[in-house]
């Protein structure tokens, strides 16, 4: 008998959106733990720590300004420190791809930190996006770019990101080729990784081996997410329906077990992410293109996650909002590894 998909019947419904956090920079990536604490990347150099009452404090070895002075929007997210993708390492210290230092860095929990990688192969290592542990304690990292400035990779026509693995032999790249490499996450068996790339508008996976070879990669879903639209993050549910963002014209999806392309949340100016698509074809995407896109709730949908007791509560994390919207999903996320390890 075929289970009925709860993610088929919903849509977010605004008037029920709540908000955690205030005045944050940049909070690109949320990690959630079971006592109801959030971590929030932020551009000031490290994390924002929500506590389950609200309040919140910066944890970071030297607070940042570059961000809030920055000249221009454009200057403001790609030049600076820019802590993007996070995950908890195994003693609960916080990894953290830093997309402005182009590193991937290690930060205890009262602000101390240190830097991992910051080269592969002899070469500088590009645009660390995103980190994920799994069960057997490797870090995987993703690349999204080998161009220093992240914009001039925002096109149809490069495709220099890739996916590298850190384990008891050091760093080396498993993957690559991949157009503007973002969020990764293994299903519940950690039999595949799934992977956004960003500007090729969809999401592959990639089977993974015992020795972290990845092999048999495919799309998976739709070879084109949306009408316009870049995924960005991405998180699996407990059905094993996957979530993501379209960043800048900021949509929220899901991603079917069978590969139908749902959409939830729809939050973007339908004019601006048309005007968008256009220059992205033609290869003549701007700065300004870029920013004049976005929604209101929090603009530019990059990530989301799942927390809460029950794991039903889903936080929309983004890079040019202050707070954090949140709601309540039909079904629970499915835990990260860091879930019951503390």
């Amino acid at each position: 008998m075929t289970r009925h998909n709860p993610v088929r019947d919903f849509q977010v419904d605004r008037s029920t959106l709540g908000y955690v956090g205030h005045e944050l920079q940049r909070p690109e990536c949320i990690l959630a733990e079971r006592d109801g604490s959030l971590w929030a990347a932020d551009a000031r150099g490290g994390v924002v720590h929500i506590l389950p009452d609200g309040s919140q404090r910066i944890i970071s070895q030297t607070e940042q300004t570059a961000f809030a002075a920055a000249g221009s929007e454009a200057e403001r997210y790609t030049v600076g420190t820019l802590p993007n993708g996070l995950a908890f390492a195994r003693n609960g210290d916080l990894l953290i791809a830093n997309f402005g230092t182009d590193r991937l860095e290690v930060m205890t929990r009262d602000g101390r930190s240190r830097v991992l990688h910051d080269s592969i192969d002899g070469q500088p290592i590009g645009k660390t996006n995103f980190v994920l542990r799994d069960a057997k304690d490797r870090l995987w990292l993703t690349v999204s770019t080998r161009i220093r400035n992240w914009m001039d990779a925002f096109s149809p026509d490069i495709a220099d990101g890739y996916i590298a693995l850190v384990d008891e032999r050091g760093i080396r790249i498993v993957a690559d080729g991949f157009a503007f490499t973002n969020e990764i996450r293994f299903d519940a068996n950690e039999e595949w990784l799934y992977v956004v790339e960003t500007t090729g508008q969809r999401v592959s996976r990639l089977r993974v081996q015992p020795d972290g070879t990845l092999t048999d990669r495919e799309v998976f879903g739709p070879y084109k997410l949306g009408v316009s639209g870049f995924p960005d993050g991405i998180a699996f549910d407990a059905f094993g329906n996957l979530w993501g963002t379209l960043i800048m014209s900021d949509i929220l999806f899901v991603l079917t077990p069978e590969g139908d392309y749902l959409e939830v949340l729809v939050d973007g100016a339908p004019a601006t992410s048309a005007a968008l698509e256009r220059a992205f074809r033609a290869g003549q995407v701007s700065p300004d293109a870029m920013l004049a896109t976005g929604g209101k709730l929090a603009n530019w949908f990059a990530s989301l996650t799942f927390g809460g007791p029950d794991l039903r509560t889903c936080y929309i994390g983004s890079l040019r909002g202050t707070r954090i919207p949140f709601f309540r999903a039909p079904v629970a996320g499915l835990p990260m590894v860091h879930w019951h390890a503390r």
